[in-house]
């Protein structure tokens, strides 16, 4: 375990941002983490905890530890008549979680293929695509809290899941470094391909029996066909979330905005897509210097070259403020920013 100072983080998060942290070490072990925080340097230092870095942007240095969280393992712990209970280290990369269910038949994640970033980050922002979240097939987590030096088991209901949300986002947030996360998968197979273009893309690839395989393929070539490749292309996938309105709200917008789009939640409320009203504002394919928004989709912000954080900030400001001028609409941005 070596701890590096003043280390570039450009080649560690998905936006190519280059910014530095004042000391950095990755941690491989439980007990490497007990070693760094326990330490009197790092005590009363700020800290962050990096998984794949595909979920935040750096608008300055963080004047702190970075500590890169590469706990690994993915193994099954138990299983029943209806489920495998699969556990993984919190530093596995989640495509290749999701890979190994699919060649061993463990069904549930399947449309959750090719998400960026890794395992532990997954239940903090109870992450979901094409009909299907995290909450679905978790669970438990452990984690280490941060002050108390302690190993801390959380459930389901712990974690407090919501739109893109969990308790680790709001009152635990900075307090715990998730080590592992144990999923309850299905031995017989829940399809659900209702959602977005997943059926269509199945008639098209020619699919006569339906299967997790199919459904990680469909969704792998729906993925890559609209959304930039951070390894070629600087983002961090989704910028914004889709904000939720009131039905009420949603029927007076139909009426000044026939083509709006909304999809009926539980709850009563209507949520809106987002990327189209970033597009009716006329954002899509728009850039900024290195700072743009994706010809391809609304939602995702890009860095072209060598934007600055601040700069994809501030863009992200502006397209706020005119999707709140034209439809009096509150968007929230899914990246954390640091």
């Amino acid at each position: 375990m070596i701890i590096h100072e003043n280390y570039s983080l450009k080649k560690l998060n998905s936006f190519h941002i280059d910014a530095s942290a004042k000391y950095f070490v990755e941690v491989t072990s439980l007990k490497e983490i007990q070693t760094i925080l326990s330490s009197t340097i790092f005590r009363t230092t700020p800290k962050l905890i990096l998984g794949g870095g595909s979920n935040l942007l750096f608008t300055k240095d963080f004047d702190g530890i970075v500590i890169k969280n590469n706990l690994s393992g993915i193994s099954i712990i138990k299983e029943d008549e209806e489920c495998y209970y699969l556990k993984a280290g919190a530093g596995e990369v989640w495509h290749n979680l999701v890979m190994h269910c699919i060649n061993n038949n463990y069904a549930g994640l399947e449309n959750l293929s090719l998400i960026p970033g890794n395992v532990g980050a997954s239940p903090m922002q109870n992450i979901g695509a094409y009909g299907v979240e995290i909450k679905d097939c978790f669970q438990e987590l452990e984690a280490f809290h941060i002050h108390d030096k302690a190993k801390v088991n959380f459930t389901n209901a712990d974690c407090k899941f919501g739109y893109r949300e969990s308790v680790f986002k709001h009152e635990n947030k900075n307090q715990f470094i998730i080590t592992s996360v144990t999923f309850r998968l299905n031995k017989k197979p829940k399809f659900n391909i209702s959602y977005g273009a997943i059926e269509k893309e199945l008639e098209a690839m020619g699919t006569k029996q339906l299967s997790i395989q199919a459904i990680s393929k469909a969704v792998c070539n729906i993925r890559n066909s609209k959304l930039p490749n951070p390894v070629e292309i600087g983002n961090a996938g989704s910028f914004f979330k889709n904000p939720e309105i009131s039905k009420l709200k949603y029927e007076e917008l139909k009426t000044e905005f026939p083509a709006i789009v909304g999809y009926d939640l539980e709850n009563g409320n209507t949520k809106l897509a987002a990327g189209w009203l970033i597009e009716q504002c006329g954002w899509k394919g728009k850039t900024v210097g290195d700072a743009g928004v994706h010809k391809l989709q609304a939602l995702v912000l890009v860095n072209y070259a060598n934007a600055k954080g601040n700069e994809i900030f501030d863009l992200s400001e502006k397209i706020m403020n005119s999707v709140k001028q034209k439809f009096a609409v509150d968007l929230e941005r899914e990246v954390n920013i640091i």
